[in-house]
């Protein structure tokens, strides 16, 4: 059974968890990255939902409930960035990373490990061809 797609607040949501590990209510609140003013019973309600569609457990610490996820980043987003490079860049990535480089800061740390990343990925692909 797949789970449905989560929606712009529950990636948020989700994003917190992945990078702080299992959080409660009110942590998630104060780390969400957007800094939006949000009501505690708002990311409440939404984790609850989020736990019916599976994508959220929780676990009791004394009175309150801490909440990790059910899914991997990766399990969630490949499918949204196949969709997005589909249907907004024509299925080309270097479109896409075209427009990341354009829109976001990016330092020279981050220019380091996305080339770290290409290398690796251009060897891996030599590596399956020569195996073929």
């Amino acid at each position: 059974m797949s789970r449905p797609k989560p929606s712009e607040l529950e990636l948020k949501i989700l994003s917190v968890l992945w990078e702080h590990g299992p959080q409660t209510v009110r942590s998630v609140l104060d780390l969400l990255p957007d800094g939006k003013s949000r009501a505690y019973t708002t990311i409440l309600s939404t984790m609850q939902v989020m736990e019916k569609k599976q994508l959220l457990a929780h676990d009791r610490d004394g009175a309150s409930h801490v909440f990790r996820p059910l899914v991997q980043r990766e399990d969630v987003m490949r499918p949204l960035m196949g969709e997005l490079m589909q249907n907004v860049f024509s299925g080309r990535p270097s479109a896409v990373l075209q427009c990341l480089l354009d829109e976001v800061e990016v330092d020279q740390a981050e220019l380091t490990e996305i080339r770290r990343l290409i290398r690796n990925y251009s060897q891996r692909l030599k590596d399956e061809e020569s195996q073929s």
